[in-house]
Order: structure tokens, then sequence, then C-alpha cells
């Protein structure tokens, strides 16, 4: 009896669990990962990335409250862009990563790794994906 409580645990806590990083992308700071939304990229802890239809190539549009609600994902010093994770110099100076030139920022919505819930907010945020 024991051993089937266990078992049982164990196979809920695994179904609970988002599932495993696909690939990972500039040095590691980028993942993708599989969630309700489709294959959507990630931060290297597996929060979900999204992109802003007000930025512009190269260029992040989102400062100030913005910037507080969506932080952008700042690369470590150093990074070096990696095929098509490229690096956007934000108004501060300090380095943003973006996916096909969009600038990537995580939302302050999202609680845990898979969460997608500010695809959609404003009609203007979306996940990223590949």
């Amino acid at each position: 009896m024991f051993i089937r409580s266990m078992l049982f645990t164990v196979a809920a806590l695994t179904l609970a669990m988002p599932l495993a990083h696909a690939d990972d992308y500039a040095g590691g700071a980028i993942k993708s990962m599989k969630t309700d939304k489709g294959e959507v990229l990630t931060d290297a802890k597996g929060m979900t990335l999204y992109t802003f239809d007000k930025d512009t190539k190269d260029m992040s549009n989102c400062y100030d409250q913005c910037a507080a609600k969506w932080p952008p994902l700042v690369a470590a010093e150093g990074a070096s862009p990696d095929g098509d994770y490229t690096l956007v110099e934000r108004k501060d100076g300090t380095m943003q990563w973006a996916y096909e030139d969009k600038p990537l920022y995580l939302w302050e919505s999202d609680k845990k790794p898979g969460d997608t819930t500010g695809d959609g907010v404003g009609g203007v945020w979306h996940v990223a994906t590949e």
C-alpha cells in the first residue's frame, strides 16, 4: 500500500511539472519549452519570454512603468550574439537579449516556469516563439 501511494505521488508530481527544456540558446540564457501555447522561448529559469509590438528592429520601447511590469531579459556582461539571438542596447547602456531583432521580456504576473499569462496583454504582448 505504501509503495502504491508513493508511486501515485511521484506520478502526480511528474505530471504537474512543466516539460523539460528542449534546447539552449545564447550561451544558456535562453531556452525553449513546451507550454499550453506550444513551444515558447524562456529564460534560463524556464520563465516565458515575450515580444512587444511597439518595439522596432533592434530597439526597445519599453521603459519606466512598462519595464517594471515587463522586465527586459538583460544579458550578462560579456555576452555575445548567437545566431538569431542578438543584443540590443538599452538607454541605460545595459544589453538586452533579442530574437530575430525583437527584444525579449519577462512578465511580472508569471509566477512559475511555463506560465504564459502575458500572452495577448493589451493586444501588443506575445509569447516569443521560434
